[in-house]
């Protein structure tokens, strides 16, 4: 069976509620960084405003930003990025009274007469059957390679396991990886496995902790320094397999961003938070596929800052796919609460998912 994206269907505005709704009302803000008093926080859906008597979608969408009407347009803008006098939505409803609409079942669709919503919201566990996820994502990801653009956020788990890292880069290697978001243990330690054969001190296929292996992952670290950065190393230390080696090599986009426990770290990793939000922020609207690994708070700050959709060039709405994979129920429900409703998760190890996902693509 063929993949094809659902159809985006706009909101009735010809609809009494929204047909007879006011302009949304947009109020300066005070001061850079601060927004008006009750301002519009955004959500992950399409969000329409009422400007002029037209209804305008914001061409992209943030939770917890704010909508800012600029040039004719509707902009989603993080708190930070406001300035003096640029004009706010404000306004607490969402349903056309305040002239704003939040259109959360856009890609409502027929799947095999069970009118399920596009949007995902269903309990997952460790005892549900993902045997049809698989299949999805297959056809998926086939379909994005040609498509869209495939964001991977990885966890260190992934470079524990030597067929896991040669899996993920056989996926990077035949396209199906546009960019990758991870922190600094997920390049380190793979690195170090490129390097010395180890991750975080063991045996990457027999899983052996190495004399003095706890050493390991900070010579790495020093010796990629040394080099100045990670493209640099893999030239000069002839590192031939892994994550990072194959991104660089098929000029993949990656953003390392770090946290406070990081050794090092790699020079890549962004240390300023806001930085790293902005680098992510970059891939993330790009992206019509994202993929978390084993990484509970860089799939939530992955989440926060991804849409339910994206406005292509010409003009046309499509879904984002947003998949959460973890052996932890709680990391991915935990995603789920923090407001990234259309998550799909799947519980189960990561070193199987990557191998089961690059042997159903017959790589």
């Amino acid at each position: 069976m063929s993949f094809s994206l659902p159809v985006y269907r706009e909101p009735d505005f010809s609809a009494p509620a929204l047909c007879g709704a006011p302009d949304a009302v947009f109020a300066a803000a005070p001061c850079d960084g601060v927004a008006p008093e009750h301002y519009h926080a955004t959500t992950i859906f399409p969000e329409y405003f009422k400007v002029g008597g037209r209804w305008l979608l914001a061409c992209e969408s943030r939770m917890d930003c704010v909508a800012v009407l600029e040039d004719g347009e509707i902009h989603t803008r993080e708190f930070r990025r406001l300035r003096a006098g640029d004009l706010v939505a404000v306004g607490r409803t969402e349903d056309g009274r305040d002239g704003i609409y939040v259109h959360a079942d856009g890609f409502a669709q027929e799947d095999g007469g069970s009118g399920e919503l596009f949007s995902f919201r269903q309990g997952r566990s460790r005892e549900t059957a993902y045997s049809r996820d698989y299949n999805q994502i297959y056809d998926l990801l086939r379909h994005e390679r040609e498509h869209g653009f495939v964001t991977w956020v990885l966890g260190p788990a992934c470079t524990f396991d030597h067929d896991t890292r040669e899996a993920m880069s056989k996926l990077i290697d035949a396209g199906y990886v546009s960019g990758l978001l991870a922190g600094n243990a997920l390049a380190t330690h793979d690195l170090e496995a490129g390097y010395l054969r180890t991750a975080l001190g063991q045996d990457i296929y027999t899983q052996r902790s190495e004399p003095n292996g706890h050493y390991n992952h900070i010579d790495t670290l020093n010796r990629v320094r040394l080099h100045g950065s990670i493209p640099a190393f893999v030239e000069a230390e002839g590192i031939r397999d892994g994550i990072m080696c194959h991104c660089v090599r098929q000029r993949v986009p990656f953003v390392l961003v770090g946290s406070v426990r990081d050794d090092g770290p790699l020079p890549e990793v962004y240390a300023d938070v806001y930085e790293g939000q902005d680098a992510m922020r970059a891939i993330v609207s790009r992206s019509t596929t994202v993929i978390c690994l084993a990484t509970t708070l860089h799939a939530i700050a992955t989440g926060n800052m991804t849409p339910s959709y994206r406005v292509l060039a010409d003009g046309t709405v499509r879904p984002v796919y947003f998949y959460s994979v973890d052996i932890s129920e709680f990391a991915v429900n935990k995603l789920r609460d923090r407001g990234s409703l259309g998550v799909k998760t799947i519980v189960t190890n990561v070193q199987d998912f990557v191998v089961n996902i690059q042997r159903g693509l017959g790589l």
